[in-house]
């Protein structure tokens, strides 16, 4: 289990951002509150 205090390991996604599809990676916000939120698809048969 990852504590609050505890940084987060660095990693690579796919993301849409104004429109385009970028690579972001956790390493770009450095030093900066960051909030994860993942959002599955429109697409999904639930």
């Amino acid at each position: 289990m990852i504590s609050p205090t505890q940084h987060a390991p660095d990693f690579e996604a796919e993301a849409y951002a104004g429109g385009n599809k970028v690579t972001i990676r956790l390493s770009d916000f450095q030093n900066q509150w960051v909030l994860l939120f993942f959002y599955s698809s429109d697409f999904t048969f639930v």
